[in-house]
């Protein structure tokens, strides 16, 4: 079982008003909340953002380097995707693959895939069959 996972991010306004709404959709609750960062839990598993100290900003992330390709959660139904994808375009985030979105993954994935401001890919994905 995952405990947590820990990101440091370029601007932790900016994270927290990717991630905040984005894990409450998929259920995740405000967990903890101090000056260089926050965190938001699912049952005993957290995801924490804390912003990157100035000396450590460059050079940026970027998901084709060696480390963290991506992360990937599961949606309740096609419908959440739907509607999350609706939701990042209306706040001006860039939907990736969207020539094959929703099926990005394969015929049988139904998924969105975009990037969080400091552009580690995202995906968010129904379950088979919904």
């Amino acid at each position: 079982m995952l405990h947590h996972i820990e990101l440091n991010v370029s601007s932790l306004s900016a994270s927290k008003q990717f991630w905040g709404w984005l894990l409450e959709e998929l259920g995740y609750e405000w967990y903890q909340e101090w000056d260089a960062g926050v965190s938001l839990r699912y049952g005993s598993t957290y995801i924490v953002f804390v912003q990157t100290r100035q000396e450590h900003l460059d050079p940026s992330f970027h998901r084709a380097k060696t480390g963290l390709n991506h992360l990937a959660f599961s949606a309740k139904s096609r419908e959440q995707i739907d509607f999350i994808t609706n939701q990042l375009k209306q706040k001006g985030y860039t939907i990736l693959y969207e020539d094959r979105h929703p099926h990005a993954g394969g015929p049988g994935h139904y998924a969105v895939f975009c990037e969080d401001p400091d552009r580690i890919k995202v995906e968010v994905v129904a379950p088979v069959g919904s």
